[in-house]
């Protein structure tokens, strides 16, 4: 039996052309133009070191922003970041004898789109639990 391998003749592969390579640019997406302007959005990155005060107080920042009926993106949770420490035991004879620590900071992300400024007083009144840090920034 005779087996038949496909090679492509000097013809055929003259005929097809050859797509250009483009490099550094981005084709809009469908239905956004080239010159689309990105509404104003409040970004919020909440940190903790324990996740349940961190969820907790997320929500109560979600609950507030809906009540004066704003679009939310979020929570994205972002990754934790453990810093990890390494203690000798004894202060100067047992050096293999050691102990390990580590924090754990939980972090999450909300962006609110096009923001009122009675969103913005809302948030800056809200209390919430020690423990949790708050970044806000306007993009």
């Amino acid at each position: 039996m005779a087996v038949k391998t496909k090679t492509k003749t000097k013809e055929k592969a003259a005929a097809t052309p050859k797509r250009p390579k483009a490099i550094g640019l981005v084709t809009p997406k469908v239905g956004q133009t080239k010159n689309a302007e990105i509404s104003p959005r409040l970004r919020i990155r909440v940190m903790a070191y324990e996740s349940k005060i961190l969820d907790s107080s997320v929500k109560q920042i979600i609950d507030t922003a809906l009540r004066y009926d704003a679009k939310i993106v979020g929570p994205v949770p972002l990754p934790t970041e453990i810093k990890k420490y390494t203690v000798n035991r004894a202060a100067f004879i047992y050096k293999n004898a050691r102990e390990q620590f580590e924090m754990r900071v939980h972090k999450r992300l909300i962006d609110i789109l096009n923001p009122v400024p009675k969103i913005i007083e809302a948030l800056t009144n809200l209390n919430l639990p020690s423990g949790v840090s708050i970044d806000v920034k306007m993009i």
